[in-house]
């Protein structure tokens, strides 16, 4: 394995978990296990601080497996999170079932679905924080998706207490790169299960995702720039 690139990518983890406070020493953490690439990274490298005794929490994850899900799935997830040292629970959630009359299938109503459920078990078993994967450049995305789309200036925050649920999100993946979880992920022989349903309706974040690439012309500090810019805010230079 390319050592430097597992540095790397520590590196920005403890990064992102200093500079916005995400463990509290001792905590309950749920980790999210979709069955990808992000979730996979993140649950590995949060496995290994734990064992050398630089993360001081508790940590757990929960798999949601729905009507889609690919049946070998759930055998994969259990080999490896257990050779992580975490225990994986799975539930099952027809989501089909719980669509109104009328309504059609989409993936955001789906994520919603595995979210909700994702939280009301951390609140059930005691879990205060609830990790996820998402990395920087699905931060820089929203970004532009919600610019384009809403007329406004928001994103995934790095931390974040919902009103409606008692329980805090975490990304701590919020400075890794994608492109550096897919090479961390082939080095290890982390294997990505794909969504096998047929409502995938992704396009507008791949294109989104596209002309990010093409405004910052793959720069990885072009890309941190425009994270950065979000926290230096020159409101006597913008519209009012």
């Amino acid at each position: 394995m390319h050592k430097s690139l597992a540095h790397a990518v520590d590196g920005l983890v403890v990064k992102a978990l200093r500079t916005w406070d995400m463990v509290r020493p001792g905590e309950r953490i749920l980790l999210g296990a979709s069955g990808g690439k992000d979730s996979a990274i993140l649950a590995r490298d949060l496995a290994l601080k734990h064992s050398q005794g630089r993360l001081d929490a508790e940590l757990c994850a929960l798999h949601i497996r729905n009507d889609f899900s690919p049946d070998a799935m759930s055998a994969r997830l259990a080999e490896e999170y257990a050779a992580w040292g975490i225990p994986l629970v799975t539930i099952d959630v027809a989501v089909i079932g719980r669509l109104k009359p009328g309504r059609k299938m989409n993936c955001y109503w789906c994520s919603t679905q595995r979210r909700t459920e994702l939280f009301k078990y951390a609140m059930e078993h005691g879990y205060t924080t609830v990790a996820l994967g998402h990395h920087l450049d699905d931060v820089l995305e929203t970004l532009f998706m919600n610019m384009m789309r809403k007329a406004e200036l928001s994103t995934m925050p790095p931390v974040i207490q919902y009103r409606k649920y008692p329980v805090r999100v975490i990304r701590p993946l919020y400075l890794v790169e994608e492109r550096q979880i897919l090479e961390l992920a082939g080095e290890l022989g982390i294997l990505a299960t794909t969504c096998s349903c047929g409502y995938n309706d992704r396009s507008e974040r791949d294109r989104v995702r596209g002309r990010v690439e093409a405004l910052t012309g793959g720069s990885s500090q072009a890309k941190r720039n425009l994270l950065e810019s979000l926290r230096h805010i020159s409101p006597d230079y913008l519209p009012r």
